[in-house]
């Protein structure tokens, strides 16, 4: 099995109480400096084989390269963020991982330590429900959602099933990732190795969202983006409601508005920020971050989460043999 976590796996594995495999760990890095004070997260140190940071490609427009140096190999190493609560910037300009200093050290993304233990995303690291975040603005009814799949463990959760993350969660469910910036076509693409193996396309052409009926809800949204300085602001909106926002079960509904920071401050560290406003099911916005290391050897491969779905492999004809996963005998 390639050494990243899957997601359809892993949720069924937790419901049904089995272990699962998590990817070696990699050590820590400190936030980047565009980023508030904070204590360090996950990721590389944007170090090269030796000596200080390597600093942030660019285009020859000026702007960041967000992606690959040609001739160069390398993908974005996302990290597993399993409950994005604990991921939330709170009054005093810290999040609770950052707080946790011992919590996910040596482990790729936060990742859980052996089959059910210790770390972010077991059974300890904050399944307490609502009641055991109060930095999580939630509605009531939002609130009784979540203490229903933190009592169930998930497991009915969308992505586990080969349905794709969703909005920010690409960005935290731990399959690598790559960004393509074609500045003469002004748009970003960003390829996602994981889930339903999807693309993601980001508009740089200045155009408004699609109004009314035109906005078609869909799993990742409706993304246009601007330069801010060294920093690509994401503007998305014309979410569906068939996906969570993290792997814990968070709720959100077609109402969600999520603005995203991408910066790179040097060659080895993506910074990720996006604010979630979601009047439906939050009583106000809250914002959300973490570190995403560049893997310098990594390239995309083909995998298709609906090998791993157990429901299309008992699905049958008309004379009862198998439409896919072989004939029976």
């Amino acid at each position: 099995m390639k050494k990243y976590v899957r997601p359809a796996l892993y949720s069924a594995m937790l419901a049904t109480m089995m272990a699962v495999f998590v990817s070696p760990g990699t050590a820590q890095q400190p936030a980047p400096q565009a980023a508030p004070p904070a204590p360090p997260a996950e990721g590389g140190r944007g170090r090269g084989p030796s000596g200080p940071p390597q600093p942030t490609p660019r285009l020859a427009d000026g702007s960041p390269n967000l992606g690959r140096v040609a001739g160069e190999k390398g993908v974005w190493n996302v990290p597993y963020i399993t409950n994005m609560g604990e991921r939330i910037v709170e009054a005093d300009g810290t999040t609770v991982m950052e707080r946790r200093p011992a919590m996910g050290r040596g482990r790729r993304g936060g990742a859980p330590e052996g089959p059910l233990g210790g770390g972010e995303g077991s059974f300890g690291g904050g399944r307490g429900g609502a009641k055991s975040e109060p930095q999580v603005p939630f509605q009531p009814w939002a609130a009784a959602v979540y203490d229903y799949n933190s009592k169930n463990q998930s497991k009915y959760d969308p992505e586990g099933y080969c349905l794709p993350p969703g909005g920010p969660r690409m960005m935290a469910t731990p399959y690598p990732m790559e960004i393509i910036q074609l500045p003469e076509q002004k748009r970003i693409l960003m390829m996602f190795e994981g889930a339903a193996h999807i693309w993601r396309e980001i508009y740089m052409d200045g155009r408004p969202h699609p109004q009314g009926d035109d906005l078609n809800p869909t799993y990742l949204g409706h993304s246009v983006g601007h330069w801010e300085g060294d920093t690509l602001v994401v503007d998305v909106v014309g979410f569906n409601e068939a996906t969570w926002i993290d792997y814990f079960g968070h709720p959100h509904t077609d109402m969600l508005h999520v603005v995203e920071k991408f910066s790179r401050p040097n060659k080895n560290l993506l910074h990720f920020e996006a604010t979630f406003d979601d009047p439906g099911a939050y009583t106000k916005p809250f914002t959300v971050r973490w570190d995403i290391p560049w893997n310098a050897k990594g390239e995309l491969t083909e995998y298709i989460c609906q090998e791993n779905n157990k429901y299309l492999l008992r699905l049958t004809d008309d004379y009862g043999q198998p439409l896919f996963g072989g004939k029976k005998q």
